[in-house]
């Protein structure tokens, strides 16, 4: 008798395990959206309302999508349109939705060797910091900001090489860290630079060219006909979530401590 109730009781134990196991999801996303803090903002109200837990693993864009390809995350947050693209052709996306965008920026010294300060035409810009030389630090480790940078330097017809052009192989914080020890040029995402300004002494020397410097987030879950062990219904939910009015207002709400707005909403575009 004392040998049932204890096989019961084992049985009830591994039941009531399996009952409060969490429910995780895991979100691919970019140094460039971690940096800024807003996923500690956006993704605990999300967490709370359908009871599970974002495991975030915060690499660059390429990196995000190679984990997708081979399905070891459920959803991604990157901003690479092009690689998005060619990530939804070749099956491993899904119901891609555009969340937010901010844009690129060039910062650097106070000293601007390179005379950028001011300038709109970004290619022009990059076209003097190569004729002088001047120390730049790339990402080089295929983010969404590293292939910008390299489609800059394409349109330029320049080939960046030489030991005034470092690659940090770092995220856009460390990065950002790195130009400023340096004295040197970087590209970076404005938000990451809001978020970081009061730590750096780099400004920022271009901007406003629309064209070339937009910058569009989106949230893409991974095919689940291509993994059917991916969590799609979690990864839907959160899609949803960041696109709906509450999780767009978050988005909208959020700001840089000099109270700057990070990024603008594009889901459900916002009045500022």
């Amino acid at each position: 008798m004392k040998r049932i109730a204890l096989c019961i009781l084992i049985i009830l134990l591994i039941a009531a395990s399996y009952v409060s196991a969490e429910t995780r999801l895991k979100l691919g996303t970019t140094t460039s959206v971690d940096n800024t803090g807003l996923l500690k903002v956006i993704l605990p109200p999300f967490e709370k309302m359908f009871d599970v837990r974002v495991d975030v693993i915060v690499v660059g864009t390429g990196k995000a999508m190679e984990l997708g390809k081979n399905g070891d995350i459920d959803v991604l947050v990157v901003h690479d349109r092009e690689a998005e693209d060619n990530f939804i052709k070749e099956g491993f996306g899904i119901n891609r939705r555009d969340v937010m965008y901010n844009d690129f920026i060039i910062v650097g010294p106070a000293s601007d060797p390179a005379g950028v300060r001011g300038m709109k035409d970004v290619v022009a810009a990059f076209k003097k910091i190569y004729q002088r030389k001047s120390l730049f630090v790339s990402r080089g480790d295929k983010s969404g900001t590293h292939e910008r940078e390299k489609k800059l330097w394409k349109a330029a017809m320049l080939t960046p090489k030489g030991k005034w052009y470092m690659e940090a192989g770092q995220g856009m914080g460390a990065t950002l860290q790195l130009a400023d020890e340096k004295k040197a040029y970087t590209l970076s995402d404005r938000a990451t630079y809001l978020s970081y300004k009061n730590k750096i002494e780099l400004g920022v020397l271009v901007e406003g060219d629309t064209a070339r410097l937009g910058n569009p987030y989106s949230i893409i879950p991974v095919n689940p006909a291509k993994y059917k062990h991916v969590n799609y219904v979690y990864a839907m939910a959160l899609v949803g979530w960041f696109t709906s009015v509450e999780g767009q207002k978050i988005i909208g709400d959020f700001k840089s401590p000099a109270g700057d707005p990070m990024f603008h909403p594009t889901a459900i575009p916002l009045k500022e």
